[in-house]
């Protein structure tokens, strides 16, 4: 048991059926299995894929009823029997990828997102929208004590996943990267991840006030494509020698902006696929991709070490993710403004309230 007392209840939300909408409620405190943590939960990150897992519309099955959430940061308060390199009182973050099996061909080589048999926070298990939830001591995030636990919340998701995105588009420091989605929960930690790696950043998003935001922490350019009469011409003229970035990542929800990409990339240029816009498509024109040796990939979560050094780059002081914080009770209320793409960085939830 923990330092502290470990009530019966919990106040959560729970998705109940397919299509929501959330329901604020208590449900009994999960006890921890011998190789898992129970994580006090003091904040949780809002992610878009959050907002999937409640509709249903992924072709991945969700379990039901579902607490979702994949951006919980919290104390230790309780670990299984097994449990040896986490004490009682550590900081620890439950991410996306709660549990992998540690010992398939993927497991074995660091690539324990692409386990088959994965368990993933806010899915197919119950994530981080309760005040207690847990996680596989393997899996866990690692947090720094000196670490504000409300600022490093949407690092676990947000942070970690752009980061592993600009690792695999492999672009390096002093050339260009477009982030289309810039303006979201992703994109604007992706704007400080490339800044502080010396990359020159293009930010592809619509609207004043994310523009704004683009811009102060660290867009080169801001392209607002619900006012540019040609985005494609617009990115291209944003790099020096007007030939395009040298990799892109793609944070969209929406189909368009994929294959708008391989128009504007430049040859021998790297498309990275990171948003996952339901019953999407990718498309590209092959003369093209072949001609000008274009590469399109996708990337998904990153693994333990991407995820420890992307909370490192935090540590620094290097990324301070955009966020407004709400109570838990209030999460419906973010979803609704998520569907209407009226969120400008993240929302973080406090499950205190």
């Amino acid at each position: 048991m923990g330092s502290e007392s470990i009530p019966t209840e919990q106040w959560a939300q729970v998705v109940e059926k397919s299509g929501g909408p959330v329901v604020y409620k208590k449900i009994p405190v999960p006890k921890p299995g011998p190789d898992e943590v129970l994580i006090n939960i003091k904040y949780s990150g809002v992610c878009h894929t959050d907002l999937h897992a409640m509709m249903g519309d992924w072709p991945l099955p969700t379990k039901l009823p579902l607490v979702g959430g994949h951006e919980g940061a919290g104390v230790v308060v309780a670990r299984g029997e097994l449990v040896k390199d986490i004490e009682i009182g550590d900081y620890a973050g439950i991410k996306w990828l709660n549990g992998s099996c540690m010992d398939c061909y993927y497991c074995r080589q660091a690539d324990e997102p692409l386990c088959p048999e994965p368990s993933l926070s806010g899915y197919t298990v119950d994530g981080s929208f309760q005040q207690y939830a847990i996680g596989k001591a393997n899996h866990v995030a690692r947090i720094p004590k000196e670490c504000d636990l409300e600022a490093i919340s949407p690092i676990l998701c947000a942070g970690i996943t752009v980061y592993k995105a600009i690792k695999e588009s492999g672009v390096r420091p002093g050339q260009y990267l477009t982030i289309v989605g810039a303006g979201g929960g992703l994109g604007s930690m992706a704007l400080q991840y490339a800044k502080a790696m010396g990359i020159h950043t293009i930010a592809i998003d619509g609207g004043e006030e994310k523009g704004k935001m683009c811009k102060e922490i660290g867009a080169s350019e801001y392209v607002d494509f619900t006012k540019s009469k040609n985005v494609v011409q617009d990115v291209k003229n944003a790099t020096a020698d007007q030939l395009g970035p040298h990799a892109v990542i793609v944070l969209a929800v929406s189909e368009g902006p994929f294959q708008q990409a391989s128009e504007y990339v430049r040859s021998r240029g790297t498309i990275v696929c990171v948003g996952l816009p339901a019953n999407a498509y990718l498309k590209a024109p092959v003369f093209d991709t072949v001609t000008r040796m274009i590469n399109i990939k996708g990337s998904y979560v990153g693994n333990r070490q991407d995820s420890a050094e992307a909370i490192e780059f935090f540590r620094r002081g290097l990324i301070k993710a955009p966020y407004k914080t709400v109570g838990l009770s209030q999460l419906q209320d973010v979803y609704h403004l998520m569907e209407k793409g009226q969120i400008a960085g993240r929302y973080v939830v406090d499950t205190s309230k």
